[in-house]
């Protein structure tokens, strides 16, 4: 995960807090401890449907559906411990952090829990939503689960451990020496145990994206690097003559007494790929396969139907009967290179020729519905828990709907940057917000829950009651603090109104407003077709409106909005400024 070219968009003149170790922060506060101290929005459920096409057809007999984890699931790592997988990926600034995801087949994923859960494990306050956590490694040896990963601009990379990856998961072990991002830990036969990452290059950099792949060795007893263990293992990526850009993501791997060397390199965007390199000893060259990239899509022609992109940051895995498998992160695109949903993890087999790996021979296609892997085992089924919705499916076309019966927030569920949530509540089958004054376009934590755009085409609705005066409280599609859009409900005027604000890489701007009759509780939705996006509104059990006309969906877009994150559509309450029934503010 790079974080070069597109820093300045990122940050957009934020003043970020510099790279300290977290602080012990307080424990956390118990759901709706002070919802009683502002007026509060009430949702009655929340409704989510996929509808993209490529997912329509059924699955043909002995194949299944990539991606695997559709919508914002990048730069997967993945381990085994017997007959289980286990998946991470990015989580940026969202909390809770570091989504751990189940499977007993490689294919059909359960979102288990997460990995940071708590304030004393990290604080994401004043980050803009692309920082924070980037590229984690999940490993499992001897009985214990390793997370090593970076915080940007707070800390840095740190090491979380567990016995059951379900968690809970330690605090953070940090590790000061170690700059750059993207770290890896290995545990090779001998004992020893080795972190490699992405970092700087001796002498400076000679081109824009020049980077270097290091090595640590680790002492898990003292929870230190060794500082003279430091060395380059690859300098600017497989061919430095070619100016290779932001080699990254490195995972070391022991095979048949070789060492092997995953990496992504091309940046990630279109350019982007997986590499191998292999050594037989951690103290000579690792050479560069001759065949090299072992997974692109940058070869193929831009038109092609229903495009796969971006591929790259790949991670591998070997099953109980000895095969090989790859996770890594793509993108399904429309009009060619726009995608709003966020970079999602594939699966696909590795097959071995002369002692090398490849994911996909350059010039094929990334195929939406390979061949089932071959394992022994059947895929788990996750019991049903009283009070708790069932697991939801993480791709294919599928509906998701919260009646908020529990009595907490389903694991789908995403907050902004803090841990905190003194200000919702699940009562009487609704979810209660607390409006805040922070909003979406502040570097605070907005009165805001939301859960991944998973599909081009979808809708997203919800109902509910009419708001007190002094807040709003609505829908949200967003995609960061410059880019998103509100539909929202609020007493305008001794009037309620539903409005739509839109923030397109500035300040959130009124664009439309209707007046609606008196009513109780009012509907709202959001209709997404690729590149165009529409909202409704409907009061009471009225039928849906349009709230005028289609809008500009790319505007969510990665390739408009920059970032490395994707669409979360949710729900959302803030603090207004009362006017009086001229307008004017009082």
């Amino acid at each position: 995960m790079h974080h070069g070219s597109q820093c300045a968009a990122l940050v957009l003149g934020l003043l970020l807090s510099g790279c300290q170790p977290a602080q012990q922060a307080a424990a956390p506060v118990s759901a709706g401890s002070d919802i009683q101290a502002a007026p509060v929005a009430s949702f009655d459920w929340f409704d989510y449907q996929g509808k993209d096409p490529i997912f329509a057809a059924p699955l043909p007999a002995g194949t299944f559906q990539n991606p695997v984890l559709a919508g914002f699931y990048p730069d997967p790592s993945i381990t085994r411990r017997g007959d289980d997988y286990y998946m991470v990926a990015s989580s940026f600034t969202y909390a809770p952090g570091l989504p751990i995801l189940h499977s007993r087949d490689l294919v059909n994923w359960t979102l288990l829990s997460y990995a940071l859960t708590r304030p004393t494990q990290m604080d994401f306050a004043g980050l803009q939503v692309s920082r924070g956590i980037f590229a984690p490694t999940m490993r499992y040896h001897q009985g214990t689960f390793y997370l090593i990963t970076t915080v940007v601009d707070r800390g840095g990379n740190f090491i979380l451990t567990a016995t059951d990856p379900a968690g809970p998961w330690s605090d953070p072990i940090w590790l000061p020496e170690i700059e750059g991002i993207d770290p890896d830990i290995f545990f090779d036969d001998d004992g020893k145990v080795y972190i490699a990452h992405n970092g700087d290059v001796p002498g400076g950099q000679l081109y824009e994206g020049h980077k270097g792949i290091w090595l640590w060795e680790y002492d898990p007893i003292a929870k230190k690097v060794l500082p003279e263990s430091k060395k380059l293992l690859v300098n600017g990526g497989v061919d430095l003559s070619t100016k290779p850009i932001w080699i990254e993501a490195p995972h070391l791997y022991k095979v048949d007494g070789w060492y092997y060397l995953l990496c992504a390199e091309g940046g990630t965007a279109d350019q982007h790929s997986a590499v191998i390199f292999r050594s037989k000893s951690l103290n000579e060259p690792f050479v560069p396969h001759t065949v090299n990239p072992i997974l692109t899509q940058r070869d193929l022609a831009a038109d092609r139907p229903d495009p796969v992109t971006t591929a790259g940051h790949a991670d591998f895995v070997q099953t109980p009967d000895g095969d090989w498998w790859a996770v890594f992160l793509a993108a399904r695109t429309y009009d060619q290179i726009y995608f709003n949903s966020g970079r999602e993890t594939f699966v696909l087999p590795v097959s071995w020729a002369d002692g090398w790996p490849l994911i996909l021979k350059q010039g094929e296609t990334i195929p939406y519905r390979p061949a089932v892997p071959k394992v022994s085992t059947t895929p788990a089924v996750a019991a049903a828990i009283p009070g708790k919705l069932p697991p939801s499916p993480l791709t294919g076309n599928f509906n998701w709907r919260d009646e908020f019966s529990s009595p907490e927030l389903d694991i789908q569920w995403n907050l902004l940057r803090e841990f905190d949530q003194s200000w919702l509540k699940l009562d009487d089958d609704k979810l209660q917000i607390q409006a805040k004054p922070a909003g979406l376009d502040s570097m605070l934590q907005p009165a805001f829950v939301s859960r991944r755009q998973q599909h081009m085409h979808y809708e997203s609705s919800t109902q509910l009651q009419v708001p007190a005066a002094g807040i709003s409280a609505g829908m949200v599609a967003f995609q960061n603090e410059q880019y998103h859009y509100y539909l929202g409900v609020r007493q305008q005027a001794d009037q309620t109104q539903v409005f739509l604000e839109q923030a397109a890489g500035a300040a959130p701007k009124q664009l439309l407003s209707q007046n609606l009759p008196a009513a109780a509780s009012v509907k709202l939705k959001i209709s997404g077709q690729a590149g165009q996006i529409s909202f409704y509104y409907a009061v009471d059990n009225g039928e849906w409106q349009a709230l005028g006309p289609v809008q500009d969906g790319k505007l969510l877009s990665t390739q408009v909005a920059t970032g490395f994150v994707g669409t979360m559509l949710g729900l959302y309450s803030r603090q207004e400024i009362p006017t009086t029934s001229s307008g004017k503010t009082e």
